[in-house]
């Protein structure tokens, strides 16, 4: 992998871990056996975003043998008071390892496994960021009332506001 763009995918993962940090939940994305797509609400467990995202759901659940059927998943932020959407592509695979578990287990999650975090039906999702599409607008009030205010003066709507879509795939350089 060449500097840069090891530099330049870090910088990426930073800007996306700001951006999705304290939006808890996602709405993540599999295919059905029939091939359409369905959307379902999943709490992100609280880790530092280093290019993973984890859920947690249980073993017998449609979307574990979706993904198992079909590893391409999407995961959906939505953050309407910072202004900023995130849209994650990638690779999920289930997570049995009970150290994992462990390791992201939260009081919460005792409401959908009341076994705790040795019930048998827990397991997680892990979803290996491929690439991502986000935008990024002014939060505040006042940073909104500008925005509106400077797009309706020079017709362009982006300009306040920040969107890109990066690969997060790790790269190897051409030469090795």
């Amino acid at each position: 992998m060449s500097d840069r763009h090891a530099t330049t995918r870090a910088e990426h993962i930073r800007k996306l871990a700001e951006l999705i940090k304290g939006v808890d939940i996602a709405m993540l994305t599999t295919r059905k056996a029939d091939g359409s797509l369905v959307s379902r609400p999943l709490g992100t467990q609280e880790v530092e975003f280093d290019g993973d995202l984890w859920f947690a759901t249980g073993a017998d659940s449609e979307k574990v043998a979706e993904i198992q059927a079909d590893p391409r998943v999407n995961a959906a932020y939505a953050s309407k008071g910072s202004n900023s959407y995130v849209s994650v592509a990638g690779t999920a695979t289930i997570v049995r390892d009970r150290a994992k578990i462990d390791e992201l287990w939260s009081p919460a999650m005792k409401i959908f496994f009341p076994g705790g975090k040795d019930d048998p039906n827990l397991v997680l999702i892990r979803v290996r960021a491929e690439s991502a599409e986000y935008w990024d607008g002014p939060g505040s009030i006042f940073g909104k009332a500008l925005y509106l205010l400077v797009a309706g003066v020079t017709g362009e709507a982006g300009s306040l506001s920040d969107q890109a879509t990066i690969d997060l795939k790790p790269h190897r350089d051409a030469a090795a």
